[in-house]
């Protein structure tokens, strides 16, 4: 009589911990797709989470066309607005912190433009390698 409780005991608790496991696998497959379909999920997205057409509305500069944008104007409005929400001068820590992001995400999309200008017109005159000689 008492090995048959035993046995019960046993296997009632491997039926628990096989479940456990289970869905703690479910779990940690469905955070890792997630994961990755977020961190592909779309060009005007970054890990700041602001969009190109939020950035520009938060520095008032109109969208960039193919990369093609004033940086100075950019830097100007930036310093501006971010000396105007200076916390030391009553201003806001959290929009200071959003004008921030929003210069480095339009900087990133002018660089990655630039970037892809310089590839295009390598690609066209023809890959020239540097060769040193000693």
């Amino acid at each position: 009589m008492a090995h048959r409780i035993i046995t019960q005991v046993v296997f009632s608790g491997a039926r628990i911990i096989g479940r456990a496991v289970a869905e703690s696998y479910r779990q940690a497959a469905a955070s890792q797709k997630y994961a990755a379909a977020t961190k592909t999920g779309g060009a005007s997205i970054t890990s700041s989470n602001i969009s190109m057409e939020e950035a520009c509305k938060i520095l008032n500069v109109g969208p960039s066309k193919m990369g093609q944008m004033d940086m100075v104007f950019v830097t100007e409005r930036f310093k501006r607005l971010f000396d105007l929400n200076d916390p030391k001068k009553g201003g806001s820590f959290y929009l200071q912190s959003k004008i921030l992001r929003a210069r480095e995400r339009i900087e990133r999309e002018v660089r990655g433009y630039q970037q892809m200008a310089e590839r295009e017109q390598e690609l066209q005159q023809g890959f020239k390698p540097k060769i040193h000689k000693e």
